[in-house]
C-alpha cells in the first residue's frame, strides 16, 4: 500500500510541476533500504514539493518530498526512498542525475544545534535597514523602499513568476522573505532593496507578515 501511495504522489508532481522519465531507474543501493538517513544541506520548494541535497554517510544525495519546512541543519529520515535517474525538473530547469522520491517521516533522535545567523555588515544609503529595524519599523516603512543585506539561507525558484530568498543578517533570528526576478545562491552575501508589504496573504497558508517584493539585488 505504501508503494501505491507513493507511486501516486509520484505521478501527481508529474502532473502539478514537472515530467517524469519514461520509466524508473533500476533500484540502487540506497533505493533498497527502507530508510534514507542525512542532514539538509540545502533545500528548493517548488509547488507542492520540496527538494533536499542530504549530506549521508555516503556522499551528498538529492531527494524531493511533499512541501516541508524543514530547516538547514536538520537531521531527517526519508521513507521509501525511490530512486530515477536522469530526472528533469521543469520548475528549475535543471536534470537530476540520480534523485531519490519519498517523504520525511522523522527528524533523527539526535537533535542538531541550530547554527547562529552571520553577522552580516548593514546596507548603506538612506532607505538602509537591518532585517530586526525592519520589523520593528514596519508600520512606518509599509509600502516603502528599503535596502536590506543580508545571507541567503533559503531559495525558492520559479513561483508565482519570481524567486523567493529568505536572508538574515544576525540583527534577529527571525528572516526575512523577499522576492525578486535575479538569480542568489545559498549562503551568498547580497544587497537588497524593494518595497515593503505586510500581512501578505498569498492562499495555500503561505502568509507573511512582512515581505519586500520585486527586489533588485546588488554585490559588492
Amino acid at each position: 500500500m505504501k508503494k501505491l501511495l507513493l507511486l501516486a504522489g509520484l505521478f501527481c508532481f508529474g502532473c502539478n510541476n514537472d515530467t517524469l522519465p519514461q520509466a524508473a531507474a533500476s533500484p540502487t543501493a540506497q533505493g533498497e533500504s527502507t530508510t534514507l538517513e542525512g542532514t539538509v544541506a540545502e533545500r528548493i520548494d517548488v509547488e507542492g514539493y520540496t527538494y533536499l541535497r542530504l549530506t549521508t554517510a555516503q556522499g551528498d544525495t538529492w531527494t524531493a518530498v511533499p512541501t516541508n519546512p524543514v530547516a538547514l541543519g536538520t537531521a531527517v529520515k526519508i521513507a521509501n526512498p525511490m530512486p530515477m535517474e536522469h530526472f528533469h525538473s521543469k520548475s528549475l530547469n535543471r536534470t537530476f542525475d540520480v534523485i531519490l522520491f519519498g517523504s520525511i517521516i522523522e527528524p533523527s533522535d539526535a537533535p542538531v544545534a541550530k547554527q547562529p545567523a552571520p553577522k552580516v555588515a548593514r546596507a548603506t544609503g538612506a532607505d538602509a535597514c537591518t532585517v530586526a529595524e525592519l520589523y520593528r519599523d514596519k508600520a512606518k516603512l509599509k509600502d516603502k523602499t528599503v535596502s536590506v543585506r543580508g545571507a541567503v539561507v533559503k531559495v525558492s525558484s520559479g513561483i508565482l513568476g519570481h524567486n523567493w530568498l529568505h536572508l538574515v543578517d544576525g540583527s534577529q533570528e527571525k528572516d526575512l522573505v523577499v522576492t525578486t526576478t535575479q538569480e542568489a545562491k545559498m549562503g551568498e552575501e547580497i544587497t537588497i532593496q524593494g518595497v515593503v508589504h505586510l500581512d501578505k496573504d498569498l492562499g495555500s497558508g503561505y502568509r507573511f507578515d512582512v515581505l519586500v517584493e520585486d527586489a533588485k539585488i546588488t554585490r559588492s
